[in-house]
């Protein structure tokens, strides 16, 4: 791995803190397009 020296701690919550984000916005993005596919199929079932 690479020495991140004194500054590890900070660097690698850094990474997490991004990745919990990144992961967040595409969880809500997947929930979103499963809301708006099924609002849009009961519209077209009820015409």
């Amino acid at each position: 791995m690479i020495d991140l020296g004194k500054y590890a701690a900070t660097v690698l919550l850094a990474y997490g803190v991004g990745l919990a984000l990144l992961a967040g916005l595409v969880w809500q993005t997947v929930a979103a397009n499963a809301r708006a596919r099924r609002n849009l199929q009961e519209h077209e079932k009820n015409g």
